[in-house]
C-alpha cells in the first residue's frame, strides 16, 4: 500500500478546527509567504492494478534538481534549487516571483519490500513520473503458544 507520510489535507472536513488553524497561522505568516511540502509538491497518486504511479509537480525546476531515494520502505522525493535575488532575464529584475525556489521533499512509504531498482522515473514539461511495483505483503504468521508445564 502507498501512503504519503504526510497529509496536506483532513481526511474529515472539520470547519472550525480548519479556520482557527488557518487563522493561527495567517497571524504569523511571512511576508515572503510559506508554505508546506505537499502544498508545492502537489502529488497524483493512480493505482494502476499492479503498480502505482505518481505524478508530481515541480513547475521551475529542471532535472539536475531533483532526487530520489528510498530507504526503509520509504520513497523520499526531494528538489533543490537555489536562489539567486539579483536575477534578471532581458526586461530587467524581478520585482516578484509567486513560484517557490529553494528546497523541498516528500516522502512515502511504499513498503520494505520495493527495492531501488524496481522504481521507475522520469522527468518532462515539470512533472516527475514515478512507476511503484505492488508487492506483496509477507503473510503474519499465526501466532503459536508455548505450553507452559
Amino acid at each position: 500500500m502507498l501512503v504519503p507520510s504526510i497529509f496536506n489535507t483532513s481526511l474529515s472536513n472539520d470547519f472550525f478546527n480548519d479556520s482557527f488553524d488557518n487563522m493561527f497561522r495567517d497571524a504569523f505568516r511571512s511576508p515572503f509567504g510559506s508554505m508546506n511540502s505537499a502544498s508545492y509538491m502537489s502529488t497524483d497518486i493512480q493505482d494502476l492494478g499492479d503498480k502505482y504511479q505518481l505524478e508530481v509537480e515541480l513547475p521551475g525546476y529542471e532535472k539536475k534538481d531533483l532526487k530520489a531515494d528510498l530507504k526503509d520502505g520509504y520513497l523520499t522525493i526531494s528538489a533543490e534549487r537555489n536562489i539567486n535575488k539579483e536575477e534578471k532575464d532581458e526586461k530587467g529584475k524581478f520585482v516578484r516571483r509567486e513560484r517557490y525556489m529553494g528546497s523541498c521533499q516528500r516522502s512515502f512509504f511504499v513498503g520494505k519490500e520495493v527495492r531501488q531498482e524496481d522504481i521507475h522515473a522520469s522527468f518532462e514539461n515539470g512533472i516527475l513520473k514515478l512507476i511503484v511495483p505492488k508487492k506483496e505483503i509477507p503473510a503474519v504468521e499465526d501466532r503459536k503458544y508455548i505450553t507452559i508445564k
